[in-house]
């Protein structure tokens, strides 16, 4: 793939020489000067126009496949298992894997809780049951107690008044011990249940963590989705954060955080090309048409491919100023190749309609005013503005109708509102104004 640099020196490279192959047209085409002022002038000429586009775009993958580091805290996430660029995969093949050790540590950390809270939970229902037993044995004594005072109290009628007495006291004391017997075993039984609950919900948890640690280990393995081929990321931490150029792609051993995409897997057979064309350009261009693509990264190789959409309306960027929009393309590229991989650069041409024996002028002598297409024809030392109709058009040459052969327009503005300078222009705007 091309570095950023690059890439932005190439887009801007081809309109650049486009223009400069206008401008020597130019200078050949405007042999001569008006005799009386400034104006440089060009003759209407017949001919044939072969109307070849040619852009600069990006090639992209129409179906493609991110994968991902898994989304599991604790920091970063090493990886240790990693398939090349340009490998071909099958759907389910392992093609990144981290390294697994924290959530092997946290799998055993939990299992070992898991195991600690079954015992607390075995040891807590053999308390209950011998705690159980034991009131059991306590409670039947303390019934025997209050039994044994109930019938010495009955015979209070045989005995002295103070035998009376004590015995009224000892039957007291033994329905209250009971009382109490009674309430103490039934906060143990509640404590006894409480210590069991406890040891369960610490089994419960130890149980979670135990599952969610094995099912993050298994994320650790990512597996390819679909059939294709593997396309690494850049890893943005390799280089100065500035310069994309000294990123490197990432490799075994590099770190990066959850949830970061690490590769692609794209399907070969779906590839196609993104540009952006002069909106001048949308009447010669339509979906089908044939089109040739060059990839920087593969010198001497011409692929084929045609158009696919068109973007239905044009756009324009913040600093293009007056310049005219633009309009989204994208070409499909015929058949599939192992070599291509998204982002490639690209130089686009394509295959306009050949207008035969028509009438032309530069495109540079073609003006817009109030929404019109106009030139201005030269009559005697001055200039008429003639409204015509563009059939056609490329990068130097205006196929028009309205016109003579042979007919001289300005190739500049000569109307008096225009900008005086100390030399004839020859750089109107994208427009069709002069700059």
């Amino acid at each position: 793939m091309m570095s950023g640099g690059r890439k932005i020196w190439l887009v801007l490279g081809i309109p650049l020489a486009v223009g400069l192959l206008c401008m020597a047209a130019v200078v050949q085409w405007t042999s001569r000067a008006s005799e009386d002022n400034d104006i440089p002038v060009v003759e209407v000429k017949r001919g044939d126009i072969d109307s070849k586009i040619y852009a600069a775009g990006e090639l992209r993958a129409n179906h493609s496949a991110m994968l991902s580091a898994p989304q599991i805290g604790g920091g970063s996430l090493q990886i240790t298992h990693l398939l090349h660029t340009g490998m071909p995969v099958k759907k389910g093949v392992v093609v990144v894997e981290f390294d697994p050790s924290e959530q092997q540590y946290k799998l055993e950390q939990s299992r070992s809780e898991l195991e600690e809270a079954v015992e607390d939970i075995k040891k807590a229902k053999a308390d209950a049951l011998v705690q159980a037993d034991q009131d059991k044995v306590k409670l039947l004594s303390a019934r025997f107690d209050v039994r044994r005072a109930e019938l010495k109290v009955g015979k209070n009628e045989l005995v002295s008044a103070i035998d009376a007495k004590k015995n009224e006291m000892a039957l007291d004391e033994a329905r209250r011990a009971l009382t109490q017997l009674e309430l103490d075993i039934g906060s143990r039984s509640v404590s006894g249940r409480a210590s069991i609950g406890l040891a369960e919900e610490r089994r419960h948890k130890a149980k979670l963590g135990m599952d969610q640690a094995q099912q993050n280990i298994e994320k650790m393995k990512i597996h390819a989705p679909m059939d294709g081929l593997v396309a690494i990321e850049k890893n943005e931490s390799s280089g100065d954060d500035w310069d994309t150029s000294s990123w490197h792609d990432y490799r075994e051993g590099d770190q990066t955080t959850p949830g970061t995409t690490i590769a692609r897997i794209i399907d070969p057979g779906e590839m196609e090309v993104s540009a952006k064309l002069d909106e001048r350009e949308r009447n010669n261009v339509k979906v089908g048409q044939a089109a040739e693509i060059q990839f920087d990264a593969l010198p001497g190789q011409i692929f084929k491919g045609t158009v696919k959409t068109l973007g239905g309306m044009a756009s324009k960027g913040f600093f293009e100023g007056g310049q005219a929009g633009h309009f989204e393309i994208t070409v499909q590229v015929q058949g599939s190749n192992s070599l291509l991989r998204a982002g490639f650069t690209v130089k686009l041409v394509i295959a306009g309609e050949l207008r035969k024996d028509v009438l032309y002028v530069p495109r540079q002598a073609v003006f817009m005013k109030d929404g019109k297409r106009l030139v201005y024809v030269r009559n005697g030392s001055g200039f008429d503005s003639r409204e015509i109709k563009v059939t056609g058009e490329t990068a130097s040459r205006a196929a028009v109708d309205g016109l003579a052969s042979g007919t001289e327009v300005a190739f500049i503005d000569p109307s008096p509102s225009r900008k005086p300078s100390g030399r004839p222009s020859a750089e109107p705007s994208l427009s069709g104004g002069t700059r």
